[in-house]
């Protein structure tokens, strides 16, 4: 066994030493934080979407870019708790959409949003990125976390932990991520330091 060869492993090390993810107590600084800010806003209605995009950010382990491209009249499945997304990778130009499910507690911070400001129907995540980036910026100071790890994408990442670490299958993982190869999903493996026979099991080498 210690003579097989992982085909990308190396690529995937040197991967996985770059990525940027909080850790639980980061996270957990970092929530209440964001809701402290929505909550004690003097402009509770624009501070609702920063709140708002940044729980589907957490919870979805989706790109920026497709948070900020949800219509909440389209796109929510609000009985079954769930989103559909617009994967950023599309074929042949034609939009490619995933379904992830979030949390209803995540789902009914959005309804009542929408209770107390009816007219911001279809405009919930209509942020520019930005402005998101700067406002993540601003309370994850306050909150206490490492300037260079406070971006959107290290939402992202820490899901895909939060999932690697509960034994959810790889490629179930992949698929709520978007990744169009099990090679972009297989270097959170490295960064959670599990067995590397888990990754051969994954790609089917064992």
């Amino acid at each position: 066994m210690g003579n097989i060869q992982i085909p990308g492993l190396p690529q995937l090390i040197e991967e996985a030493s770059k990525i940027k993810y909080f850790e639980e107590y980061e996270l957990n600084n970092l929530i209440k934080e964001f809701q402290d800010y929505y909550d004690n806003a003097k402009k509770r209605k624009n501070a609702g979407k920063y709140w708002i995009t940044f729980l589907f950010l957490r919870f979805t382990g989706a790109r920026i870019s497709e948070v900020l491209n949800i219509d909440d009249t389209k796109d929510i499945d609000f009985r079954n708790s769930r989103v559909r997304l617009i994967t950023l990778k599309r074929k042949k130009n034609k939009k490619v959409y995933r379904t992830v499910p979030v949390p209803i507690e995540a789902i009914n911070e959005l309804l009542r949003y929408l209770a107390m400001y009816p007219d911001m129907k279809g405009k919930v995540f209509k942020l520019s990125q930005p402005n998101f980036y700067k406002k993540m910026q601003e309370i994850g100071q306050k909150a206490k976390i490492p300037k260079d790890k406070i971006y959107p994408h290290a939402l992202r990442h820490t899901r895909a932990i939060e999932l690697i670490n509960a034994g959810m299958p790889l490629n179930h993982i992949q698929a709520l991520l978007g990744h169009s190869s099990i090679l972009n999903t297989s270097v959170y493996l490295v960064v959670t330091g599990k067995e590397l026979e888990t990754l051969m099991k994954e790609k089917g080498l064992i």
